[in-house]
């Protein structure tokens, strides 16, 4: 090869050895990493000997102290110990949200095993393949729930709402099994590229890490009172349990909490006298709209799981946290605080930087680190880094793969998939996916998962499904079909299937019918020619109404606005359109704004429909009017020329 041909490649090796050096301070984030190792559940005993009366946790009016839950889960530990539940042995965890909960779940740790939380607003087919795929040989549930479980391992350990055991069992002196920092804390199911659900494996070590960082980061002591509104089968609940019982601090947990009423949250937040709270991204961005007392108690909302698109008020007087952090590395990879008054507003919030011993990698395809402000796939090095997936090798590799940039043996990145960019202050930008992964309200979605299940319908011959933006910067899914010759579905049928199969956020919003899936040139579907969903390509349920009245003219035009449709008929239901609680909130406020009028979220879910939901707003308008006296009544019909 000559000298010139070899040029550009010298060119390129010179150039990546110039930015590493350069770049370095970025992952400069090593903090107290020579500290002796201590566990998240000796953490936890040791607040439960230093204030064994503090409560732990309340629910409703009934709660725990650190005593009462300690000895509850070391009774449930021994049960699990004898059962043969040790290091790394995976036990499945399947209670409501309760105080059962966090008994369980410390009980699990505490006999030296790995909890794998099940939620049971999941099917009954995926709760059945999580536990058949992680190996489960031990469940703890509630008597409640027995009757949902279509599959049994070899071991059901029953406790009651509170996490107490049947009576009979002895209070003996139980000891904690000693836990090494490489030993297995929890495994979370998220959605698979594969259509099948993958498990991931996280460490005490990186559980540990996430715990003293919080603690840190977030100056938390034992006066504080954290919410726990995640569904425990969402990393978020991990964030919200264990920073706080390692503190001494107080866990309220939400009972009949409308969690998609903005408004609702914002009130229990203020009357449980919450301090510090996680809300996923599209319901952080509503709460903090709201008008907020002069003084709350509230010092931290932490928010995360979805690209965040505003910047908060100067008159919020609580921060706001951004943060991000695939499944795979422990929950949270990097947070900062979102200000009011950035220096470029037309940006979108940035995620933060690498929490303490975390490092942040932007590389091309090469795997070699761009320079500031180029973008290129993000990937995570560093104490939070998960084993990898359950029995899955193959895609263990795949995903976790060695890094170049540390001496160490042995050490590895995790391969997120997102693309990002470092911003000239050390911040880092997130850019949206690479692949074709989706996120939608805050969930990670592989989109093959939802294919997987489509294509066993009868009706179905092929199909797609790509995320299609709304105006406010959310998404929603929308499913591509081609249909056999003889069968005609209705948009109901389908999304009764696949909710019989699939958690609600993985329900296409939308169906739409085509002749054929677009083809790229290598045969994959064409993803950017898949057609924006209309009123004459999309599955119904009844044929197309137009309206008959001024206002359900201007209730349709609202919901064709809202949800991106071309038009939409009088008895279309909002829901079955792609609408859902957050998005409803929305609707109010606009329909607010054209009529004057207040609807509860509850009208909407009673009233559907255009022409249903134009009848009350008529209603409305009509007891507004005659509580008016004639002479305000006069002045309306006058309108803004008599003022």
């Amino acid at each position: 090869m000559s000298n010139a041909a070899l040029n550009p490649i010298v060119d390129y090796l010179s150039s990546v050895k110039s930015i590493e050096p350069r770049l370095s301070w970025l992952n400069e984030t090593a903090f107290d990493a020579n500290r002796e190792f201590v566990s998240v559940p000796q953490q936890v005993a040791t607040q439960a000997a230093t204030m064994p009366d503090r409560m732990a946790a309340v629910q409703e009016g009934k709660s725990l102290s650190y005593r009462e839950l300690n000895q509850r889960a070391d009774l449930l530990a021994r049960r699990l110990r004898s059962l043969g539940v040790g290091s790394n042995v995976v036990v499945a965890l399947y209670v409501n949200r309760s105080l059962a909960m966090l008994v369980g779940a410390l009980a699990i740790l505490r006999a030296g095993g790995a909890y794998l939380p099940l939620d049971p607003i999941h099917p009954a087919e995926r709760l059945t393949f999580f536990l058949k795929d992680a190996s489960i040989k031990v469940i703890v549930t509630g008597e409640c729930m027995l009757d949902s479980l279509t599959y049994r391992p070899e071991h059901l350990v029953v406790i009651d709402p509170e996490g107490r055991l049947p009576a009979g069992d002895e209070e003996n002196e139980f000891v904690c099994p000693s836990v090494k920092e490489e030993d297995l804390a929890y495994v979370i199911y998220t959605s698979g590229s594969t259509g099948q659900p993958k498990g991931v494996e996280i460490t005490h070590r990186g559980l540990a890490n996430l715990v003293s960082w919080h603690h840190r980061a977030f100056n938390i002591t034992a006066d504080d009172r954290a919410s726990q509104l995640a569904a425990l089968g969402f990393d978020a609940a991990v964030w919200e349990i264990w920073p706080y019982l390692t503190a001494g601090a107080s866990i309220h947990l939400a009972a009949g909490l409308a969690l998609n009423e903005p408004g609702e949250v914002r009130n229990w937040l203020i009357s449980r006298g919450i301090t510090i709270t996680f809300l996923p991204t599209p319901l952080a961005e509503r709460v903090i709209a709201l008008e907020w007392p002069a003084k709350p108690t509230l010092r931290v909302m932490l928010t995360g799981a979805d690209t965040l698109h505003h910047y908060p008020s100067r008159k919020l007087r609580f921060q706001l946290v951004n943060n991000y952090g695939p499944t795979e590395c422990s929950v949270v990879a990097t947070s900062g605080i979102v200000l009011p008054n950035p220096e470029n507003r037309d940006n979108l919030p940035s995620i933060g930087r690498p929490i303490d011993n975390t490092q942040i990698y932007i590389l091309d395809e090469r795997m070699q680190q761009v320079p500031l402000g180029e973008p290129g796939e993000i990937y995570i090095g560093g104490a939070g880094l998960g084993r990898g997936y359950r029995n899955r090798p193959d895609l263990t590799a795949e995903r976790f793969v060695a890094n170049p940039f540390a001496s160490g043996q042995g050490t590895r990145l995790y391969k997120t998939g997102d693309l990002g960019c470092f911003l000239p202050n050390g911040e880092i930008a997130f850019l949206g996916r690479i692949d074709e992964q989706l996120k939608i309200r805050g969930y990670r979605i592989e989109p093959a998962e939802i294919v997987k299940v489509l294509d066993e319908h009868p009706a179905v011959q092929a199909s797609a499904v790509a995320g299609h933006d709304l105006e406010d910067g959310n998404k929603r899914l929308v499913a591509y079909l081609v249909l056999a010759s003889d069968r005609q579905p209705t948009h109901t049928e389908l999304r009764n299937f696949i909710a019989s199969r699939l958690p609600e956020y993985m329900v296409p919003a939308v169906f739409v019918v085509l002749n054929a899936l677009p083809l790229s040139s290598s045969g994959k579907v064409d993803r950017a020619a898949l057609p924006t969903p209309t009123t004459d390509n999309t599955l119904r349920d009844s044929t197309f109404v137009a309206p008959r009245t001024e206002i359900e003219k201007r209730v349709a035009d609202t919901l064709a606005s809202l949800l991106d449709l071309g038009q939409v008929s009088v008895d279309d239901n909002f829901f079955l359109l792609g609408g859902h609680s957050l998005l409803g909130t929305q609707l109010i406020a606009r329909l607010r704004d054209a009529f004057g009028i207040e609807i509860s979220l509850r009208s909407l879910f009673d009233a559907p429909t255009v022409a249903e939901l134009s009848r009350v707003i008529e209603s409305l308008i009509m007891a507004k009017l005659e509580a008016m006296s004639d002479e305000e009544a006069q002045r309306l019909m006058d309108g803004p020329a008599a003022a």
